[in-house]
């Protein structure tokens, strides 16, 4: 077994075992996005677990933040200061660990991530940030502004207006340092026998081609690159 699928496992087991002590929580995303967690954080995501607040760093915003365990489980495997028995008090007052992700409780969260469609919104705040900082900060051959901010969201995400008002203003802008990732895993526990597909119906992928400028790759879960891969449950949008 090689270290990915290692830490892959970690992530699942901490993430069952917590939502399992809490008798609360979401486990499905954290069992599903793993791997990918895994290799974005591990292979392409830039940032210092000993210095949260380096001003360079990537961005990641959990937008489906039902998922946190998710979350927290790879902020405590790269080192930050999460230890385990924040990890064991999830969702419980006063933990750093609570429900969806909030900014200041814990080292590492980006942004609050509670209601649905907010974290893709605020992370294309964050992208376009980084490029007006970039305009007014950088001078040829020294870019002291130059960071990614990636995304995790859901379908419960895409069902907000909010998110495509977003993601409409982010494809006009061409936000290339923006990636989302996308978990199409087509289950609600809100349906009969969790079949999305009674409610939701919307071809995401045409969807987003209608905005400007923005590129879909698929990428599987067991595939280890996140800019390519075979047709898969999981797409990742590049605007």
């Amino acid at each position: 077994m090689n270290a990915g699928v290692e830490r892959a496992n970690a992530i699942r087991v901490l993430a069952m075992d917590a939502v399992q002590q809490a008798n609360s929580g979401h486990p499905g995303m954290p069992m599903g996005m793993a791997e990918i967690a895994d290799v974005l954080w591990n292979r392409h995501l830039r940032h210092n677990p000993s210095n949260p607040a380096w001003a360079n760093r990537d961005r990641f915003v959990l937008s489906n933040g039902h998922g946190s365990m998710l979350l927290y489980a790879v902020l405590h495997l790269t080192g930050y200061d999460l230890p385990l028995a924040e990890l064991k008090r999830f969702r419980q007052l006063h933990s750093k660990t609570p429900g969806h992700p909030e900014y200041g409780c814990a080292p590492g969260i980006e942004t609050t991530t509670g209601p649905l469609g907010q974290g893709i919104a605020n992370a294309i705040g964050m992208a376009l940030a980084e490029r007006l900082l970039a305009a007014e900060f950088n001078r040829p051959e020294f870019e002291i502004v130059d960071h990614h901010t990636y995304v995790f969201l859901g379908d419960g995400c895409l069902m907000e207006g909010v998110s495509h008002e977003a993601c409409s203003l982010a494809g006009t802008l061409a936000l290339g340092k923006l990636i989302a990732i996308y978990d199409d895993n087509g289950i609600s526990i809100d349906s009969e026998k969790g079949n999305i597909r009674q409610w939701y119906t919307d071809d995401v992928k045409r969807r987003f081609e209608a905005f400007t400028r923005v590129k879909l790759e698929p990428v599987r879960s067991d595939e280890p690159p996140i800019s390519s891969g075979s047709a898969g449950t999981r797409a990742s949008s590049a605007f």
